[in-house]
């Protein structure tokens, strides 16, 4: 593996000799240490592939105990002490059935499902993990809160796991591949594993903000603070319907993310892992069903590359952009939307 120092430049700006262009863009995306435009020096240096992508394999290793390395618990999920807490969100939600549902916990719900969507697809993985636009320090820290209301821990370890996500996706070291561990294990189990640590050394261009890190710290801070206020203004329905159900409901709608988009749809791309496109889950998590399109070119905002591919992340992030709250997004660049039209039209003609 060779590595290359990066300075305070784009992903897009930088054409690597001897490698395609994607290898460094996509590895400077992940771990670039330019925050935003409020003059951080960049982290250390950032390894770049040093040989061509190689096309996915059907045939996934995997290690004698079918588990990723990192697992050391022989405890089925549920009865890990690490759970307790996602098992009582759960529970909460199925009080419904005893405060019933109001007209007002039932539209708070579908609020917070939206906004709280928007707050994992555009700040934990578009902005937090890939940084593929940019915003001010204020609203650095705004999307930070507003994606911890969601109780999917804090900012930095989401990211770091991303980021540990993408460097070993579908190899028996990613920490959920359903090709490694099954379904259940990718969809929710992996996190009960020993994977509560945030490794820091994976998001030192974020750890230079000691907010970042104290909210970090703090990450079921402003979940709870969410959910005193559905208690409080709207009662037990706003709380187990409007706060507890929306939040399940954004779990697991996240977490199919993690499993069904490496099960489930087409393979636009030649990518290393399984990733595919699932225009169902792109619709139910607002964009982030484009996986395969994400996988071959993460250095953009917009995982939905055409027209059709509904992406509704990347439409409330040029709304922002209108009013000047978020500037920079990045597009994918022509010669991969040029690709990606190829590919289609090969595969129709193989079709017909």
């Amino acid at each position: 593996m060779g590595s290359a120092t990066i300075s305070n430049r784009n992903a897009a700006d930088l054409e690597p000799e001897g490698r395609p262009e994607e290898d460094l863009e996509t590895s400077v995306a992940v771990q670039d240490g330019v925050v935003d435009d409020l003059a951080v020096a960049p982290s250390a240096a950032v390894v770049a592939p040093s040989a061509p992508t190689t096309t996915f394999r059907k045939e996934f290793p995997k290690p004698e105990s079918h588990r990723p390395a990192h697992v050391r618990s022989k405890l089925p999920w549920f009865l890990r002490p690490g759970s307790l807490p996602f098992v009582a969100v759960h529970l909460g939600a199925l009080g419904t059935i005893w405060t019933g549902i109001t007209w007002q916990a039932a539209v708070l719900c579908a609020v917070l499902f939206f906004v709280r969507m928007f707050a994992v697809t555009g700040g934990y993985h578009r902005y937090f993990s890939h940084r593929t636009f940019k915003t001010s320090r204020v609203g650095q820290f705004l999307l930070a809160v507003l994606a911890q209301t969601t109780a999917q821990k804090g900012c930095l370890w989401w990211a770091a796991h991303h980021r540990h996500h993408h460097a070993e996706s579908d190899t028996e070291h990613d920490l959920h591949s359903p090709h490694q561990s099954g379904f259940w294990y990718a969809h929710l189990g992996w996190l009960f594993d020993d994977t509560s640590k945030t490794d820091y050394s994976r998001v030192r261009d974020l750890a230079k903000y000691p907010e970042l890190v104290w909210l970090n710290k703090l990450h079921l801070l402003p979940a709870i603070a969410l959910g005193v206020a559905s208690w409080w203004f709207f009662g037990w329905s706003g709380l187990c319907f409007g706060f507890l159900a929306s939040t399940v409901f954004t779990w697991h709608a996240t977490f199919t993310i993690n499993s069904l988009t490496h099960m489930i749809g087409n393979r636009r791309f030649e990518t290393t892992d399984d990733s595919r496109n699932c225009l169902p889950l792109a619709l139910l998590t607002m964009g982030e069903g484009w996986h395969n399109n994400h996988h071959h070119y993460q250095a953009c905002a917009r995982q939905g590359f055409y027209w059709w591919e509904i992406d509704i992340t990347y439409y409330i992030l040029r709304t922002l952009g209108f009013f000047g709250l978020v500037w920079n997004i990045r597009q994918p660049p022509q010669r991969v939307l040029e690709e990606g039209r190829r590919l289609d039209a090969e595969r129709r003609a193989k079709q017909s």
